[in-house]
């Protein structure tokens, strides 16, 4: 059973985001607790505190926390849908007005208002939130009790998607006199308007495990799943703990389908999802370009996906938008398997054999192997590889902290609005490029959120695309299919473009909700 909507549109777009300006929803109720018990499989388990500022930085953090705490809008595998905004539209290019529900409460009973939003924005521009750069917003203005007006200090095309739709907002009444907010994790911590709620006992980092309860006072509908529990299952054991009815979805390998007749299975190529190599290009010899774009045609990307992805996935387009998105700029250099050519490239750049090391995630077959497929290609051009493998956070965090040469890693968000390009290359996070050196491609990128024309938007993207291919600020390795099984209790899918700003995993909370 799936929510039911009712849907009153205003048509009219937006220049600054050519977006639906007006939208109005109301839900069918759905009868609660029509599922008592729904458990998820995930090998890796603790994706941290699932409070805002606590929740690890991946895509299965923000996941977690998007049980409990709600945003000005949200999506669905159709698309937008509003959550705690009734409707929204925009004055002008910089301007948009939220008319914000007033039947929403908070967990612990309090009155969801204006002054909680407002708050929300001063505060993650004093305490800035992971997922969302909100310092294009300069002003956040209560109108009256339930209704808000956000100040942008110019347009901003992305806004819907980078801020209105993955900002989560917080309860004044709880985090105003809160100073540490990633240490805050008392019960309070997890007070949201979402459809879960999870008492702090009900979360074990050890174990990997989490709790969530049905709130039955949610605004859009009563939750039809009463318990959704998320425990930590070995990848190699997950699809025999499907079979046995121990839980009710797992992710899974793509030869483990034709082992699951009876389940229904979840594919999807086009996710957003990427293994990248990461270069420190801050360090010689990586700082050379030429070296970074001998390290492309270095590596045999068609040959890890046929042996990693096991012949499921789409090798990556090194202009940092996948073909299957409708940004995609096909007239860029994608620098097919040529060691004769890298070899040239290393000599040019002045290369002469320094040892270069190379960070693998342990724990994850695919990640162990994609290092050791890339290695051997860089041997056999003469580039002195020191392989290592460490836990996947030591990773992350050596990347964030630039103490690496290069490093395996992946991500979600390569989905919807282009802008994703610009913080791929620019942004502050563990997945980011960092690249500033370019100052033509960065001035590209700068420019693209600011323009309401999709064709002069376009252009500017199809310039900013070659540009990266040809910097090699990172080597895009390849897109993965991924494979979900599940036992049709709840109707699973792959929300449009991610869940929030791009995340790839079909566990959209809503799916438990209608």
């Amino acid at each position: 059973m799936r929510k039911i909507y009712s849907w009153s549109l205003a048509i009219g777009l937006s220049l600054a985001t050519g977006l639906l300006v007006l939208l109005t929803f109301s839900s069918a109720m759905a009868s609660a607790g029509e599922v008592a018990t729904y458990t998820i499989a995930d090998p890796t388990g603790d994706w941290g505190f699932p409070s805002p500022y606590a929740h690890d930085s991946r895509g299965p953090g923000y996941m977690r926390m998007s049980f409990i705490f709600d945003t000005l809008i949200w999506k669905d595998d159709s698309g937008y849908f509003p959550a705690l905004a009734e409707n929204w539209h925009m004055e002008g290019d910089e301007v948009c007005v939220f008319q914000l529900r007033d039947d929403v409460t908070w967990h612990d009973g309090v009155k969801f208002t204006a002054d909680d939003v407002v708050f929300t924005i001063d505060y993650t521009k004093e305490h800035p939130y992971q997922w969302v750069d909100n310092r294009i917003v300069d002003q956040a203005e209560k109108l009256d009790d339930y209704a808000v007006k956000l100040y942008l200090s110019e347009p901003y095309a992305p806004f819907v998607d980078e801020v209105a739709g993955t900002l989560p907002i917080l309860p004044r009444h709880v985090w105003e006199g809160v100073d540490d907010p990633e240490n805050f994790r008392d019960q309070e911590a997890l007070t949201g308007t979402g459809p879960y709620t999870l008492d702090v006992d009900d979360y074990d980092k050890a174990q990997g495990t989490y709790r969530y309860r049905a709130y039955e006072g949610y605004y859009q509908e009563a939750p039809r799943v009463e318990e959704v529990i998320f425990v930590k299952v070995p990848r190699e054991t997950a699809a025999a703990a499907l079979t046995q009815g121990d839980v009710n979805a797992v992710g899974i390998e793509p030869e483990m389908r034709d082992l699951l007749g009876g389940f229904d299975i979840l594919a999807s190529s086009a996710n957003g999802w990427n293994y990248k190599l990461m270069i420190n290009h801050q360090k010689w010899p990586m700082s050379e370009k030429k070296f970074r774009q001998a390290l492309a045609y270095a590596i045999d990307r068609e040959q890890l996906v046929d042996i990693v992805g096991r012949c499921h996935g789409l090798i990556g387009s090194q202009g940092g938008i996948p073909p299957y998105s409708s940004w995609y700029n096909p007239d860029i250099e994608q620098y097919e398997h040529d060691p004769v050519k890298a070899k040239e490239l290393l000599s040019e750049a002045g290369y002469d054999g320094e040892e270069v090391e190379l960070l693998i995630m342990g724990g994850r077959v695919e990640y162990e192997r994609l290092g050791e497929l890339i290695r051997e290609d860089l041997e056999k051009v003469g580039i002195n590889v020191n392989l290592r493998i460490m836990d996947p956070k030591t990773v992350d965090s050596k990347v964030n902290e630039w103490d690496f040469d290069l490093a395996v890693s992946g991500h979600g968000g390569a989905l919807g609005d282009p802008n994703f390009l610009a913080k791929m290359n620019t942004g502050w996070g563990f997945n980011s490029d960092r690249y500033t050196a370019d100052e033509e491609l960065n001035d590209l990128l700068e420019a693209q959120v600011r323009e309401s024309d999709r064709d002069d938007r376009r252009d500017l993207i199809d310039k900013a695309q070659v540009l990266y291919a040809e910097d090699v600020p990172a080597l895009i390795l390849y897109y993965p299919e991924w494979f979900w099984a599940h036992d049709g209790e709840v109707d699973l899918y792959y929300t449009m473009d991610g869940v929030a700003n791009g995340i790839p995993i079909p566990l959209n909370m809503m799916s438990f909700v209608g």
